[in-house]
């Protein structure tokens, strides 16, 4: 299967693109930035760089001198939102293999990436500099680290959040992960689990708001055959099966008040009794718990225990809400459609725009799951290859933007105003071109929000 780098800092054009021909029978990895991309020609091999012109830093053509410098058998094919023939000249001078103007004609593309292969087949694959990469740990569940289930996000939220996961992942220390329903609290949890030293173990889930109380002692500790009315055979319980691995206690904030007791002298001694045993049998458990409740608050009203609270939060992780992670929004739609393909058998490559700019004006109160659960829709209604917004709900298309979405709005048009000022040297006819508007509106609107550049 022929792979492709994919360097663009349009994230979403770069996703529908990298969704496209991944659908095509292409192995496909995506850099939004020529640094990304550089380190992943060193780490990677691939048969073709697929990149855009006009890059943060360092432009398209820099990455062409070093791929053509470096690992000449790699066939590098330019892209750019506006033609320039002498560009294009240019380039396949210095060893490009052709140039694609934007918008990209998606036969046309095939067309080119298909020509390039055929050029020179490549009988090895070339790399900038040799690495021993470690191999790829696998955990109970056979995925691999790096499992696509958990998406990392480009947004300074998500810089951070994965900075700490990988800052807290390699000790015993207990992490409690705050954030509300949907934020994806467990596919943290999960993440520094197959990143820890425990990844080759359980990673046992547990749901405490829906435990029964009466059976609770039974779930998290096990019982033996005959203890009470019902246990016809022995049972294992959470803790014992967790042992060596990780024991996600989920919602924890809704465990009843007398069974924190229990939990509490498990956490300490690390020792467990079966229900109907006299014999306590010791556990070496990795524990990380999660809220979406003001667990300080809970203790402070009495409601949950504050020494509990302190063994549980070694660590804090707060999982920021979807609004919050706009520049991730589409990264993570993108991966809910190739989930809903996947589990619907459809083929369904990407949004309309008009669909984006409704993603990105929503408030999404549901967060990470809301988001899921529309385009798993979307999919299941969509018979051709793009969600349109026909297929999108009611809710959806009605909301109102908030007066902090407007604000929003307006500030990623003032940011985008500033990228295409900074990519043209403060060309503001050009600028005006790449923002596919006309010379009076972009004067207007650098009044509007005081850009002088």
């Amino acid at each position: 299967m022929p792979k492709v780098l994919i360097i663009d800092d349009d994230v979403s054009f770069c996703k529908m693109l990298a969704t496209f021909l991944t659908k095509r029978s292409f192995e496909i990895e995506t850099a939004f930035s020529a640094e990304t991309a550089m380190q992943k020609l060193e780490e990677t091999s691939f048969d073709i760089v697929l990149s855009d012109v006009r890059l943060p830093k360092k432009d398209g053509t820099e990455v062409l001198k070093v791929v053509k410098s470096k690992m000449p058998k790699i066939q590098v094919i330019l892209m750019t939102g506006y033609a320039q023939v002498s560009l294009a000249v240019d380039a396949i001078k210095m060893g490009a293999f052709d140039y694609i103007s934007k918008p990209i004609n998606p036969q046309k593309l095939l067309e080119v990436l298909e020509k390039a292969l055929e050029s020179e087949i490549p009988q090895e694959r070339q790399v900038v500099k040799t690495k021993d990469k470690p191999e790829k740990s696998e955990n109970l569940n056979g995925k691999t680290l790096g499992t696509p289930e958990y998406v990392s996000g480009i947004s300074e939220y998500s810089k951070k959040l994965n900075h700490y996961i990988k800052l807290v992942a390699p000790t015993n220390m207990s992490v409690l992960i705050s954030g509300e329903s949907g934020t994806g609290k467990e596919y943290v949890a999960k993440q520094i689990h197959d990143y820890s030293k425990r990844k080759e173990q359980a990673f046992v889930a547990v749901d405490c708001g829906a435990i029964p109380k009466e059976l609770a002692a039974s779930e998290f500790f096990g019982h033996l055959k005959g203890s009470f009315t019902g246990a016809i055979n022995d049972k294992t319980g959470h803790f014992e099966a967790a042992n060596k691995g990780t024991l996600f206690l989920d919602e924890i904030g809704n465990l009843e008040y007398d069974l924190q007791v229990h939990l509490l002298r498990a956490l300490q001694e690390r020792k467990i009794k079966p229900v109907g045993s006299n014999k306590e049998i010791e556990v070496d458990i990795r524990v990380i718990a999660a809220t979406n409740e003001d667990l300080e608050k809970a203790v402070e009203e009495g409601k949950f225990r504050e020494d509990l609270f302190h063994r549980l939060n070694e660590f804090l992780i707060s999982v920021p809400k979807l609004k919050d992670r706009r520049e991730d929004l589409v990264i993570f739609a993108n991966h809910f459609l190739e989930k809903a393909n996947e589990e619907l058998e459809k083929n369904v490559i990407g949004f309309s725009e008009e669909v984006l700019g409704l993603f990105k004006n929503y408030s999404w109160p549901g967060n990470l799951r809301e988001l899921q659960n529309y385009i798993k829709r979307a999919v299941l209604f969509t018979e051709g290859e793009i969600i349109e917004k026909k297929f999108l709900p009611d809710k959806l298309l009605t909301s109102e933007t908030t007066e902090k979405e407007g604000l929003f709005k307006n500030d990623l048009e003032k940011q985008m105003i500033i990228k295409a000022l900074e990519k043209t040297g403060g060309n503001k006819s050009q600028a005006a071109r790449d923002l596919n508007i006309d010379r009076k509106t972009l004067y207007n609107k650098l009044k509007l929000y005081k850009i002088d550049l």
